[in-house]
């Protein structure tokens, strides 16, 4: 399988992660790619152009990561990462908000990398920023999710969530919210892949 990805992308590093907690990172390549190139074949593998692309070896294309990480689980045997029955719905439910966080993120960077500083619509930063402010409240006092045994695909999502907050935002979240913060502590301690795939700050 070959992924299309880029080194600081949150929703390639969960594939990745989730790859290496399945055991199939040895089967997946990664390539670069640049959703910025028009001759990036990229958009031929995904008409959005967006990352992350997985390839199967028919040349069947998947995306977006959460389709990749069904697939990963599936091609794992299933109900490894995305559970069966009722529970399957909370682990879910998890990675929405936490792929709404970055998704939220993400929108934030876009308008201060490709506008100019005089054209930057403030209020719409700050409509995006309220959108994480209030996920990450909901956060701290609800349940997290477990890392007892494999950690779900909810968990892979938050924990790439917050290692992006830290990447873009100089980890101000980690002032406020406590719980998540010890939350993510333990989650590099059990996955070994958390540090493995984390983009350096420049």
């Amino acid at each position: 399988m070959i992924l299309r990805t880029s080194g600081p992308s949150p929703f390639g590093r969960k594939v990745v992660m989730a790859a290496h907690i399945l055991g199939l990172v040895d089967q997946i390549k990664i390539v670069p790619a640049d959703t910025t190139d028009p001759s990036d074949s990229l958009r031929l593998e995904n008409p959005l152009g967006k990352i992350p692309v997985l390839i199967l070896e028919d040349g069947t294309t998947l995306y977006d990561s959460r389709v990749i990480l069904d697939y990963l689980d599936h091609r794992a045997g299933g109900g490894v990462i995305i559970p069966t029955g009722e529970s399957r719905f909370a682990v879910l439910k998890m990675m929405a908000l936490a792929d709404g966080v970055l998704d939220a993120c993400i929108l934030q960077v876009y308008e201060k990398r490709f506008r100019p500083e005089d054209r930057r619509e403030v209020g719409w930063v700050a409509y995006q920023a309220e959108k994480v402010k209030r996920a990450l409240t909901w956060l701290e006092s609800n349940a997290l999710p477990s890392l007892s045994g494999k950690p779900d695909g909810g968990a892979i999502t938050l924990a790439a969530a917050l290692g992006y907050l830290d990447l873009r935002f100089e980890g101000l979240w980690r002032n406020d919210h406590p719980k998540l913060v010890a939350w993510l502590r333990d989650f590099a301690k059990a996955v070994p892949s958390y540090d493995l795939t984390e983009t350096p700050k420049s």
